[in-house]
């Protein structure tokens, strides 16, 4: 059984899974395991780079006139016929939706079955690796995957329990410029690692949220992760929020207790990545009793207190 993957979660967990000899084709923005793979799903703003401002404009906009960015590669995907396709409906600004796909499939002589995984918690995206294995006719694969990462968040779970972890007053930041606080399933991940987020918007989207409403909030510990952004790619435009009056005065910079995380580790919705999400917040929130892997110990950096403000 051939199938394509519109959805990096998707092709993540596939190859999670062991699940990837049924793959053929993904997108462009797939991650590195799916490296040699064709992409079948492009965009139009492949090969610039946009300030996090012009990438809200421009998908605001696109969003507005109800167009989307991303198109398919209509000649490949015939060519690899696939027999199911994975694609998703959460957020047609960061992926392509269910819309655009049908529209791409219409030609084709044989029609795919599309699986649409379009989860709004965390649990949710663990069944979604449970929908994936079925599709494939592997269901057994997912519940070995999933039993592994439960076992992860249980050991995480009862180490802040033995040690009476402190909750922490937390933000995390889906966008910098408009700020967006975060959604979905990742308010989740904070509680799991022992933090509180009372910005997030809890299995809805993440939506822009004044700074006079974050200084207010004034959060103990603050974690940025732009959406689609690695660290160093954040730290190009931090600026945009460094500068703003009264950066200086929040706790969390006061503390010394401002994050930069890759966004795989939040916005990339596959089980295994959320789940190294949590490991990553419980260590920033507990670092006297959380431990992580060495392979985790990139994927955020501690931003310096004396960093340079521009104005």
């Amino acid at each position: 059984m051939i199938c394509s993957s519109f959805l990096p979660a998707a092709t993540q967990m596939i190859y999670d899974m062991g699940l990837s000899h049924h793959l053929q084709g993904v997108t462009f923005e797939c991650p590195p395991v799916a490296k040699g793979q064709p992409a079948i799903v492009r965009c139009v703003l492949e090969g610039f780079q946009y300030s996090s401002t012009e990438i809200d404009r421009i998908f605001s906009a696109s969003k507005a006139q109800g167009k989307s960015l991303y198109f398919v590669d209509e000649p490949l995907l015939a060519k690899i016929a696939p027999s199911i396709i994975f694609t998703q409906d959460v957020c047609e600004v960061c992926q392509i939706d269910t819309r655009c796909t049908q529209q791409a499939i219409d030609a084709l002589p044989q029609k795919p079955e599309i699986v649409t995984l379009s989860p709004d918690n965390l649990d949710d995206v663990f069944q979604c690796a449970v929908d994936i294995a079925q599709a494939l006719g592997e269901e057994s694969a997912a519940f070995h995957y999933l039993a592994k990462l439960q076992s992860r968040i249980d050991g995480i779970i009862d180490t802040l329990r033995q040690h009476r972890a402190k909750l922490k007053r937390v933000m995390l930041m889906e966008w910098m410029h408009p700020v967006y606080n975060c959604g979905h399933w990742i308010p989740m991940q904070i509680a799991y690692a022992g933090g509180v987020d009372m910005l997030s918007n809890p299995g809805g989207d993440s939506i822009v949220t004044s700074w006079e409403k974050i200084k207010k909030y004034n959060p103990e510990i603050l974690v940025i992760a732009p959406c689609g952004f690695m660290i160093d790619r954040s730290m190009e435009e931090i600026h945009l929020l460094t500068g703003l009056d009264g950066w200086k005065q929040l706790k969390a910079v006061q503390d010394n207790k401002v994050y930069l995380a890759d966004y795989d580790l939040f916005t990339q919705p596959s089980a295994s990545t959320l789940v190294d999400g949590i490991s990553v917040l419980s260590h920033i929130f507990h670092p006297e009793i959380c431990e992580i892997p060495n392979r985790l110990l990139t994927k955020f950096k501690h931003l310096p207190q004396e960093i340079e403000v521009f104005i």
